[in-house]
């Protein structure tokens, strides 16, 4: 309401709605400022028309319409104005309180400080009088080190003062106890030697004495026994049946000693050969006493087992199935007719099942087999005769027949023209060769090798059949792989029994699929395919076998398979880049057939492309000839005669070999 009294130095707002004011006359020129020089005072400034316009805008305003609503605003705007300085009292009062509360924490932080550096000064404080007292320590620690040090020192220095004195006490009573020693032996000798000069005669006396009576006594000892032996050697001889008596005697102790010997030997012999194994066999159906006892159950089963089919199990190609079928069925016949075995050798890489045809023939046609392995003989070295006649005489004792199959057995059985082959070795194969000589009913040579090329011609003659087991082929590959894909997954994973499951997929399409991408490999390469399948499922955490783990292991036994090819391919290049031996009279086939030593290349052809060379060199200048210290013969012509003279003495020199091999007797004393 201060407009209404003229205090405002501006013209105050006219409120909505109120007449404008009309604007104050200005004052008169010399009005109450007449006293110009007298001081102002507070009221010296007051407009007393500003009471006069108050009261007219009071009338005016009473006569408005809006009176009540601009006394409301004037009400209004004093409370606002009377809040306003309210909140400004509180926010000063907060402010206050604020700063409070900033005085406290400031002094809770230096309160805070002012601890930590009395805790950190407490601290070093502590440190500093630890440290103190841990130099105490070790200083007393080493002067009481260097005390006991000292003071073991000096004990050290008494107890050797007094070794040394007791050392020297101990010398000086050896010493005099030596020196008694010494005197009194030489008192005793003295004495002694005084006594035997006084006694000399009454000693050589006694020495006489003793004498006459020893030789005394044993001439009486002799003359008494001369009589009494003489006596009984009369009485023997004058009773002939005494005489009888005692040569019969002597003479059954001899046949019974000798007897004895020979029936042990004779026994123990016939005893391994019907109850033990050789050392060369490796492994057999024959029962032997230690294997029964040892397995007992597995001999039982044997027993009561029956003849199964001769390829079962064994996936051949259909031409070669049927051949080893008709092998199995006349093998059966013969030994049910107690016929001759005929001998067969089986060819081919490595794992197309030749000892596993070995095995079913022999169950199929009941028969026992031995397996045996061409790289054992020639380890045994002088033993190996032995050994071998050990084998046949083992197989000759069986009841039911013997098929002996031989593995590798170009390991042993090799040319016997080779200079390679030991001694040992060449007795070994003439042995075998002696034993093998003709049929028997006793047992079957089976003989299965990768190089059929190195056997010798007498090994090849006694071979009646000759089977080359050859890779599989597409059609033969699907069969080995369902074959060992059943025994393998789905019987381990239908059993129950094992920890192994098997992924959802076209088992049969995979298995062919598997047979188009394993050309070239064994039936042992893909047997072995099925073994790494089964070790992927069991070494999967949820021991499930899915297509993916079957390629990844396809894909590397692929891998492994060409691998193994190419270094097969580089080693019969390098063989084929080898010269051959210089010394070489025989050529040998595919087989191991070889040629006779009439056909052998003379020595004339193998040098004539150095005469040829030596020609040339004659025509460019060199002398025609060249005189030979006996007769002045050229020297092409020389040449040409040493090398037929060569060529004759080598023939002759491999004939008097074959003639002296074939008359001399093998080391064991068998005949060949």
């Amino acid at each position: 309401m201060s407009w209404l009294f003229g205090l405002n130095k501006g013209q105050p707002e006219v409120p909505p709605g109120l007449p404008a004011q009309p604007e104050p006359p200005p004052p008169p020129a010399g009005g109450s400022s007449g006293g110009g020089d007298k001081p102002k005072d507070k009221w010296s400034n007051f407009d007393p028309t500003g009471l006069e316009r108050a009261a007219q805008a009071a009338k005016e305003l009473d006569k408005s319409r809006h009176a009540k609503e601009a006394l409301d605003l004037a009400r209004m705007q004093e409370q606002t104005s009377h809040l306003e300085y309210q909140s400004k009292i509180k926010e000063y009062e907060a402010a206050v309180e604020q700063l409070k509360g900033d005085q406290i924490r400031t002094q809770a932080e230096e309160r805070r400080k002012t601890l930590n550096e009395e805790t950190k000064q407490n601290q070093a404080r502590a440190q500093y009088q630890d440290k103190l007292a841990r130099q105490r320590y070790e200083d007393q620690l080493r002067q009481q080190q260097a005390l006991n040090e000292e003071n073991l020192r000096k004990q050290e220095e008494s107890v050797q003062k007094q070794e040394a004195m007791r050392k020297a006490t101990i010398e000086h009573e050896m010493e005099l106890r030596h020196k008694n020693e010494l005197l009194r032996i030489e008192a005793e000798a003295k004495a002694r030697g005084r006594v035997e000069r006084e006694n000399a005669d009454i000693i050589r006396e006694q020495i006489r004495l003793k004498a006459a009576e020893h030789r005394q006594t044993v001439l009486e000892s002799i003359k008494t026994a001369g009589a009494v032996f003489g006596e009984g050697f009369r009485a023997f001889v004058s009773d002939w049946d005494k005489v009888t008596a005692t040569v019969a005697g002597l003479t059954l102790l001899a046949v019974g000693v000798y007897s004895a010997r020979n029936a042990t030997a004779v026994a123990g012999r016939y005893i391994e050969a019907r109850l033990g194994k050789p050392s060369l066999v490796r492994e057999t159906s024959r029962f032997t006493v230690g294997e029964a006892m040892k397995h007992p159950i597995k001999t039982a089963k044997r027993l009561k087992s029956k003849p199964q089919d001769a390829l079962e199990g064994v996936v051949l190609s259909p031409s070669l199935e049927e051949r080893v079928r008709d092998i199995a069925i006349a093998t059966r016949n013969t030994r049910q007719n107690r016929g001759l075995y005929r001998n067969v050798l089986m060819y081919g890489p490595p794992g197309t099942g030749k000892t596993l045809f070995a095995k079913k023939l022999a169950v199929h046609s009941g028969m026992d087999y031995a397996i045996m392995t061409g790289g054992d003989v020639a380890p045994m070295g002088r033993d190996g005769v032995t050994a071998m006649h050990k084998v046949f005489d083992w197989a000759s004792t069986s009841r039911h027949g013997l098929l002996l199959f031989v593995d590798e057995a170009d390991a042993f059985l090799r040319k016997r023209s080779t200079e390679k082959i030991s001694e040992d070795l060449r007795a070994t194969l003439n042995a075998f060769l002696y034993r093998t000589g003709e049929q028997s009913n006793k047992f079957m040579l089976v003989l299965a090798s990768n190089q059929p090329e190195q056997f010798d011609w007498a090994i090849n003659d006694r071979i009646d059949e000759i089977v080359n087991f050859a890779l599989p082929g597409p059609e033969e590959r699907e069969r080995l792989v369902r074959l060992y894909f059943d025994k393998y997954v789905l019987e381990p994973a239908t059993g129950g029994r094992q920890r192994m499951k098997l992924a959802q997929f076209d088992y049969g399409k995979k298995c062919s699929e598997i047979a188009k991408r394993t050309e070239g490999m064994s039936g042992r390469e893909i047997s072995k395919l099925g073994v790494a399948w089964q070790a992927a499922a069991y070494s999967s955490e949820d021991g499930v076998l899915t297509e993916a783990m079957i390629d990844a292991r396809v894909d590397d036994a692929v891998k492994q398979h060409h691998q193994k090819m190419d270094w097969l391919r580089g080693e019969e290049e390098a063989q084929s880049l080898t010269p051959p031996p210089a010394r070489a009279t025989t050529t040998g086939g595919k087989m191991g057939f070889n040629l006779p030593l009439s056909s052998t290349p003379q020595t004339e052809h193998m040098i004539a492309p150095a005469l040829e060379m030596y020609a040339k060199q004659e025509s460019r200048g060199a002398p025609e000839t060249h005189q030979s210290a006996e007769g002045g013969i050229p020297a092409g012509q020389d040449c040409r005669d040493t090398a037929s003279g060569e060529a004759a003495s080598s023939d002759s020199e491999n004939k008097e070999k074959e003639e002296n091999s074939a008359s001399r007797p093998p080391k064991d004393g068998t005949p060949v």
